[in-house]
């Protein structure tokens, strides 16, 4: 997915004018990382494909002299092998991907469809400052103050930043021209639109009021990526690439450039953070996968009627009002079926046992010197998870109690509360939901406006 489209996503505030600053410190400080990781790790990280990767059998070892002839026009303005091949390098740095046979048809889509809304921006860009008379797009001085506070944030000078991405085969005319181009969009969506929009008392009153009305649904803070069938050539082929970049994921490619580089959701402007979600805001299909993954877990591809999404669960939480325990056990283990005789004695022991703890303090220490009684801390779980037994007795005692033998299937039990509590999370504030709601529609904006563009286009490739 483009970057334009997806970087034009605008914040409330003063949050908005920092927004492209924050987005390419992150995309350089991608390329610095890969400089960092040492000279072979650099130099495979950077390996471009030839411009023509139909010709390649195998991507080169290092950055290829590249060749110049025309492979795209966008209302007869030229895009060439050599523009292609750069965006190509910097895309492969950029999102941390290692190029193979396989994935480069995927790299110079992605890469030719950036270079195409670039220029359509600034093609457009450049016929309003005809009509309006005043400058839109971002001149010399403002790429220069641009690059001067990438570098700065990753404690390097300009200079140095320039040359780091030289040696990976990226030159300078193509990152400036690549930061000129966002900048120059996010500023004019902003100063055209921005001013119009408003966000009204009720807008904000209906978004508390759903948040306030699934308080109890389980909870999610999942980052995404959406590939789009259309962009992809189809279902198999969207499937094709969506697994291929789980592949570069596992293999250290960062989730957060791959989502900016390659989804197709409005999210990839902040690569591919969606937050905290509520269970029912994504298609039925990654609900499903939410409710079995773990915290820190990459989802497979997952095919829904939108696209096919590819998440990464980084947080997953209780809703608002369900009661958590955390408890710690000591146990004696018994067969399902152990004697009368059995199970008398391992009561004995722990009522013995009983006596001598005072709460979770030091339960683990004194119970874990018994012979023959297994001790553990059973965490935190919700109270509707836990085991029948262990729920009834839980939810009747007080924390710092500790239960009598409570018998299953798998031996006796003597379980401490250590702590309760609901899961009741702070929601965002009158001005947080404002922000929020307005960048989504700057974000709406944005995209119809290069959708439209590209509609009333003549685009030609070769």
């Amino acid at each position: 997915m483009r970057w334009l489209s997806k970087h034009a996503r605008a914040l409330g505030g003063t949050a908005c004018s920092l927004l492209a600053t924050c987005l390419l410190f992150v995309t350089c400080l991608l390329f610095v990382t890969c400089l960092r990781a040492g000279p072979a790790a650099a130099q495979d990280a950077a390996a471009p494909p030839p411009p023509d990767a139909a010709a390649a059998t195998a991507p080169p070892a290092g950055p290829a002299p590249l060749d110049e002839r025309v492979i795209a026009t966008v209302n007869d303005d030229v895009i060439s092998t050599y523009d292609l091949g750069q965006r190509i390098r910097l895309l492969i740095v950029t999102a941390g991907i290692q190029p193979t046979n396989d994935n480069m048809p995927q790299l110079e889509r992605e890469a030719l469809s950036s270079l195409i809304d670039e220029r359509l921006e600034l093609q457009e860009l450049k016929r309003e400052e005809k009509q309006q008379k005043f400058s839109i797009i971002a001149t010399d001085a403002d790429i220069d103050d641009e690059i001067a506070n990438i570098a700065k944030n990753n404690n390097t000078t300009p200079q140095q930043l320039l040359a780091s991405l030289a040696q990976q085969g990226v030159g300078a005319k193509t990152f400036r021209d690549q930061l000129r181009a966002e900048i120059s969009w996010q500023r004019w969506i902003r100063g055209r639109y921005g001013s119009r929009l408003k966000i009204g008392e009720d807008q904000i009153k209906a978004f508390e009021a759903r948040e306030a009305a699934e308080a109890d649904k389980p909870r999610y803070q999942v980052s995404e990526v959406l590939i789009d069938p259309q962009r992809a050539g189809g279902e198999a082929p969207a499937m094709k690439e969506a697994n291929q970049l789980v592949a570069q994921i596992h293999q250290g490619a960062p989730f957060s450039a791959v989502a900016r580089q390659f989804s197709a959701d409005s999210t990839a402007a902040n690569g591919g953070d969606a937050g905290w979600v509520t269970a029912g805001e994504f298609p039925p299909q990654v609900d499903a996968a939410l409710q079995q993954m773990r915290p820190s877990q990459l989802s497979a591809p997952i095919p829904t009627k939108d696209g096919i999404y590819i998440i990464y669960l980084r947080n997953k939480a209780a809703g608002a009002n369900t009661l958590l325990i955390s408890l710690m056990q000591a146990a004696v283990p018994l067969a399902a079926n152990a004697s009368q005789a059995q199970v008398d004695a391992a009561t004995a022991k722990l009522e013995g046992l009983r006596a001598r703890l005072h709460g979770c303090t030091n339960f683990l220490a004194i119970a874990g010197k018994v012979d023959g009684i297994v001790a553990g801390d059973l965490g935190e779980a919700e109270a509707k998870d836990l085991a029948p037994a262990f729920r009834t007795a839980a939810l009747a005692m007080n924390v710092g109690d500790v239960s009598q033998p409570l018998r299953s299937d798998e031996g006796l039990h003597l379980i401490a509360v250590c702590n309760k509590r609901t899961n009741a999370a702070q929601g965002m504030d009158h001005d947080q939901i404002e922000n929020l709601l307005f960048g989504r529609q700057l974000s709406m904006i944005s995209r119809r406006y290069v959708r439209d563009l590209r509609n009333s286009a003549d685009i030609e490739t070769r």
